[in-house]
């Protein structure tokens, strides 16, 4: 996706590190362990910035290195804490997790076998960081990985196309926090998606790209592709069921897969971040047989000028994300793939690029 053609290409003023704008004590270090395509959600607990991350891949990239762990970093301390495994038997890719009244929302994610074989999985939690305890919660209508995620009004998660078992979905599925029930929104209209990325601005959402299944080869195997597409949806303020979409202009170059992607919602915008655009599966290696090579693109949709933005590259490429964080003002990913499909479990962000703390 080549958008620096955009007008206005601008430098998006996002420094971080022990020397940058944030202060030594909001250096982030390091996961304790290498991971990619980690779920990951920020909250406030005790008054301090405080991240998580849950699951993902650890860095063999075989169906042995799904993980089931969990982390936390609160600001100001030298290391993260390693909490209690996700209580499942089998570790948990592609999952997607959302923070709502200091509580840690966990959903899906997939499982992979040794033949291969992989299944999304039904279980979802909710994780107190008070207590360190999870307590499972009501199930997704249709069990769902690999989904764009966000949420509204402070109580509604959403859960946005994705991958079941077999198949894309356009299902936007919405699960109450106050309630512990799920209902069914009106469904995506772009290309059904898995490994999207978006997020939301007041009641305006903005989801992008991902992997669509484009055909079939010769042999009658599946064939799967980015797809360049940009989505607007409006959820009524009278129903959270119903959404309004509007198709985005299309932007040049190839879709994206594995972005990071979130709200920036001072910014009046939704932050892309990184990616790339060969389709694979989960250890690099595209389904065309070829390695998948990350991006440094960062852009966004700008709901004021109403139109896509091209800023300037961040220094290290990445990819296989499943969140974009917004630490001490400033916007950072969480572990990933690098260059040569390398797990890593650094701390990006723009112009400090690799951030840990020594």
């Amino acid at each position: 996706m080549q958008i620096r053609s955009l007008s206005n290409c601008m430098v998006l003023a996002l420094a971080l590190g022990c020397s940058g704008t944030l202060r030594a004590n909001e250096c982030v270090p390091a996961l304790p362990e290498p991971h990619s395509n980690n779920a990951v959600a920020i909250t406030i607990t005790d008054g301090q910035q405080t991240l998580f991350s849950f699951a993902g891949l650890r860095a063999g990239k075989t169906w042995r290195d799904t993980s089931r762990k969990a982390y936390m970093y609160k600001a100001g301390e030298a290391t993260w804490t390693a909490l209690p495994d996700i209580p499942v038997l089998e570790g948990r890719l592609a999952a997607t997790a959302e923070a709502v009244a200091g509580k840690i929302y966990y959903f899906g994610g997939y499982t992979v076998a040794e033949d291969g074989t992989e299944v999304s999985a039904p279980e979802n939690f909710v994780f107190d960081p008070a207590t360190r305890a999870y307590s499972r919660i009501a199930d997704m209508p249709t069990p769902t990985d690999d989904a764009v995620s966000f949420v509204y009004q402070d109580r509604y998660i959403y859960l946005v196309s994705g991958w079941h078992n077999t198949g894309n979905i356009r299902d936007v599925q919405v699960y109450d926090t106050q309630e512990n029930t799920w209902f069914l929104a009106t469904e995506y209209p772009g290309s059904p998606v898995f490994g999207h990325a978006g997020g939301i601005v007041g009641n305006r959402f903005v989801i992008a790209d991902g992997v669509a299944v484009v055909g079939q080869d010769d042999a009658g195997r599946r064939k799967f592709d980015t797809v360049n597409e940009g989505w607007m949806g409006t959820i009524s303020p009278d129903d959270p069921t119903q959404i309004t979409y509007r198709r985005l202009p299309q932007l040049p170059g190839r879709g994206h897969y594995r972005m990071g992607g979130e709200a920036d919602v001072d910014g009046n915008r939704v932050l892309f971040v990184g990616g790339t655009p060969n389709a694979y599966n989960y250890n690099g290696i595209g389904y065309n047989g070829e390695p998948s090579i990350p991006q440094k693109h960062v852009f966004a949709w700008d709901f004021t000028k109403d139109n896509w933005v091209a800023y300037k590259d961040k220094p290290i490429a990445s990819m296989d994300h499943r969140g974009l964080i917004k630490w001490g003002g400033d916007w950072i990913t969480v572990g990933g793939l690098t260059d040569g499909q390398m797990v890593t479990g650094d701390i990006l962000a723009w112009k400090a690029g690799n951030i840990t703390c020594d």
